[in-house]
């Protein structure tokens, strides 16, 4: 037996479709857009679009970004010789907070797994060795420690080290399974600090 109309049903169920939405955490956020004064749905809606039309990948990084080059990959300051690769924006962003990193990022927007058919092809390392023919010293991986994270890290190091750049991973402190983004600055910056060559 249904317990909502049909619209509230539906909004219910596209809510629920996003990651980390359950359906309980999906009815208090439907309820509460229901009850949120019109212009103010109209003006979450608007954005939701506009960042869904705006959006894409930076031309440096492949972080996402709203215009052709990222605030990071546009400052003059940073160390372009230095590349840390990350899977994904989010984790981008948690390296940035701790606000001790002074490089630019590679954002490969996933890892390497077999068992979910993504293969090196499925994501930026394509895009990474191109980045490669420029002058740099140095590739951080600091791709998760998961069996994935782990994957991509080996498979990405035996493609750069043939071409004489120096490749680290993040040391140990994130914890095995944990995903960057979870984790707070202080355990990122001892990672990044204690790296090792690969």
């Amino acid at each position: 037996m249904e317990m909502y109309s049909g619209h509230i049903n539906k909004l219910i169920e596209e809510l629920s479709a996003l990651p980390g939405i359950g359906s309980k955490s999906a009815q208090r956020l439907a309820f509460h857009l229901i009850n949120m004064p019109e212009d103010k749905v109209k003006r979450l809606a608007k954005t939701m679009v506009e960042a869904k039309e705006n959006v894409r990948y930076c031309s440096g990084c492949y972080t996402l970004t709203d215009k052709e080059v990222c605030p990071i990959c546009s400052n003059q300051k940073r160390n372009r010789r230095l590349i840390m690769v990350v899977e994904n924006s989010r984790d981008l962003a948690a390296y940035e907070k701790t606000g001790k990193y002074e490089g630019v990022y590679h954002v490969l927007h996933g890892a390497i797994s077999p068992m979910l058919g993504i293969g090196p092809s499925d994501i930026k390392l394509k895009e990474l060795l191109q980045r490669l023919q420029e002058d740099v010293d140095e590739v951080i991986i600091a791709t998760n420690s998961s069996l994935e994270g782990e994957t991509t890290a080996m498979y990405i190091s035996k493609l750069i080290k043939p071409l004489g750049v120096k490749v680290t991973r993040i040391a140990s402190g994130v914890p095995v399974g944990g995903d960057l983004e979870y984790i707070d600055e202080v355990t990122l910056l001892r990672a990044l600090e204690g790296r090792i060559e690969l």
